[in-house]
């Protein structure tokens, strides 16, 4: 099995909107592309451009009722379970001056969740409403017992989790043995046992018929905030304050910003709240703290994608909660200042840059043991499990994505934490729910998880130190038992192949609209044949290209990040997987196709 134990230091970096496939050291899995298959008998509207309309039947739209953005295509409230009884706490709460605590998590999602929670409460009436948010090097995840001890302190009425709460077991025992009830909203999948909270909203709970199972945190507490604002009108709330109804939908930038950078599949709902906050970031009307962060990445608000919300504002903000204390994302995203939230995001940003540089360093030693490993071809286990005693535990979620990207297969990556244990943070790919493989590890080994929790792509867990070669085994064969073994190879799925005549800025435009795009609804990626006109090195690591399509056609710009060193010489036809983008540079926006790879034609 694999056990980084070396000092080396370094990096490979890539550009946080590339997916590069690379071979595993002594082994020969090819990236292939692979032609995403069409659905049958869609009805979708014959006036959409061909190439969109490809694109959707692609992803298996039937027809035009789910590419509706607008309001009226949410699922209502009240098909959400549990929301109810949340409802009628929280009405209670807010009518009669209650304190109440919300207990976001350390990630942008919980970041997100919190700022809606706490906005919305204030806008609905609330008198007294605060936060609390775990440091994750002091408390760990969700609602502990430990959190519960510093919630005490500020005497809440009522604790509403954010984010977590749904494997809570001990801290919610907690909080209901010092008198404090506690509403538990969360997405992630259930355990065993549940918590006994006062109430619980979770789509991902057994019983709960709520449609789209893929809202993220702060989808769910945006669902229960509309659910009070329903609860409290028929109280007539609202008219005896004398207090206008807040109007909800000014959250959706916050809403798009937490389910994108969650990486949560882009339902028909999904797509709905991102699409709605993305309009309002894209028109201004957003908190100045989104503002900021894209400002200071480098991003155009007016243009404002989905990827610059994963890529570009996600990452600053969950810099906080890995490098340092969430607290200050939350703020980012509470404040109403333009200035303060421009110097909150300067000081996102700078720990964004520390983040990448540990990630480097971390990045080097995985790739240095893994390059020194003397395996037989193929022989790489199937679950890759690493761990190093010197790395920091906000940022093996990234190293272990990005050794997933490389190798194409599940990864835990691991770091010390206290008391002789280790935390690790898995990512998976398709064909394996990573939350399940560890259940059947803890079902086959008792006591060898100390605690886990996650989704079907991501996951954590803790274990004792002295356990990882006995993880490492038994994950690796629950891997080989649940994973089919084609899905090891690495595949390119293109949408197909568009006409030179096609391949124009308005085409562009057109994929850009018709997003957004993410998790489950990916951004167009096509291929084709070219061929090289020109090209140089940019940032000593990239090609800037100049292109011609095989069938003829103007001459087209692109830009392959990270090729050079894979293709130190490039041929004069190349065959290329694509997207197409519409570059803004220095106020100008030309066509351009960015490469995600290349090969000879």
């Amino acid at each position: 099995m694999v056990t980084a134990q070396r000092p080396d230091r370094g990096c490979y970096d890539w550009p946080p909107r590339t997916r590069w496939l690379h071979p595993v050291p002594h082994a020969s899995p090819q990236s292939r592309i692979v032609r995403r298959p069409t659905a049958p008998g869609n009805t979708l509207p014959s006036g959409l451009h061909p190439v969109l309309r490809q694109v959707y039947a692609n992803r298996a739209v039937q027809g035009p009722e789910e590419l509706e953005k607008g309001l009226q295509a949410l699922l209502p409230p009240a098909l959400m379970g549990g929301m109810d009884e949340a409802v009628a706490l929280l009405a209670d709460a807010v009518q009669v001056g209650q304190r109440i605590l919300v207990v976001g998590d350390f990630d942008a999602d919980g970041a997100t969740s919190c700022a809606v929670a706490l906005r919305a409460l204030r806008a609905l009436g609330a008198a007294q409403v605060d936060y609390l948010v775990p440091n994750r090097f002091e408390f760990g995840y969700g609602l502990t017992p430990e959190i519960v001890a510093l919630a005490v302190e500020r005497s809440p009425d009522l604790i509403v989790t954010v984010d977590n709460g749904v494997s809570s077991v001990a801290g919610v025992a907690a909080a209901s043995a010092a008198g404090i009830p506690v509403i538990v909203t969360d997405h992630h999948l259930a355990g065993a046992q549940l918590p006994a909270a006062a109430a619980m909203v979770n789509p991902n709970l057994p019983g709960n018929d709520f449609p789209s199972k893929a809202a993220a945190g702060v989808g769910v507490i945006f669902y229960v905030m509309l659910g009070l604002r329903t609860r409290l009108r028929s109280d007539g709330w609202f008219d005896r304050r004398g207090i206008a109804e807040p109007n909800l939908a000014e959250l959706l930038d916050l809403v798009a910003l937490g389910t994108v950078a969650d990486v949560v599949p882009l339902d028909a709902n999904n797509r709905v709240l991102v699409h709605q906050g993305l309009q309002r970031i894209r028109a201004g009307r957003c908190c100045p703290g989104i503002t900021a962060l894209l400002q200071v990445a480098g991003r155009n608000p007016a243009r404002a994608q989905a990827s610059d919300m994963g890529f570009a504002v996600g990452p600053r903000l969950n810099a906080a909660g890995r490098l340092d204390d969430m607290s200050l994302g939350i703020e980012c995203l509470l404040t109403d200042d333009p200035d303060s939230a421009m110097r909150i995001a300067g000081e996102l940003d700078a720990l964004n840059r520390e983040r990448r540089q540990i990630e480097d360093t971390m990045k080097e030693q995985a790739m240095a043991l893994l390059e020194h490993m003397a395996l037989e071809e193929n022989a790489l286990p199937w679950g890759l499990c690493l761990y190093d005693d010197s790395w920091h535990q906000g940022v093996i979620g990234i190293l272990a994505s990005r050794i997933k990207e490389r190798y194409h297969r599940p990864v835990i990556a691991f770091a010390p934490a206290d008391d002789g244990e280790i935390k690790g943070s898995a990512r998976s790919i398709a064909g394996l729910h990573i939350r399940d493989a560890l259940d059947a590890v803890a079902a086959r080994h008792p006591g060898l998880l100390n605690k886990f929790g996650g989704h079907a792509m991501a996951a954590g867990m803790t274990l004792a130190a002295d356990r990882f070669d006995d993880f490492q085994h038994a994950f690796d064969a629950v891997v080989r038992e649940q994973l089919d073994p084609d899905a090891l190879q690495a595949r390119i799925l293109s949408d197909g192949e568009v006409p030179a005549d096609a391949l124009t800025l308005d085409l562009a435009y057109q994929l850009e609209a018709g997003g957004p795009w993410c998790q489950a609804f990916p951004e167009p990626l096509f291929d084709g044949e070219f061929e090289l006109i020109n090209h140089r090195v940019v940032g000593e690591k990239h090609y800037k290209l100049l292109l011609r399509a095989a069938d003829g056609g103007t001459l087209i710009d692109a830009i392959a990040f990270n090729q050079v060193e894979l293709h130190p010489k490039l041929p004069t036809r190349l065959r290329i997987a694509y997207r197409v983008d519409a570059n803004e540079f220095r106020g100008n926006v030309t066509l351009q196709l960015r490469v995600e790879h290349l090969e000879s034609a």
